[in-house]
């Protein structure tokens, strides 16, 4: 047990960093994927 607490604090901390930053960024793409799925229609309409 003493041996995984080092561990944890080492690796705990930077893995869940980036498992929040990949969930902000997945949020943003969704936006980016729809916005670039209503592009075509959008184009349409202009002409």
């Amino acid at each position: 047990m003493e041996q995984f607490l080092p561990f944890l604090s080492e690796v705990g901390f930077p893995a869940l960093v980036t498992f929040y930053l990949l969930y902000r960024i997945e949020t943003k793409l969704e936006a980016v994927i729809q916005t670039i799925q209503g592009l075509p229609e959008r184009m349409g309409k202009i002409k």
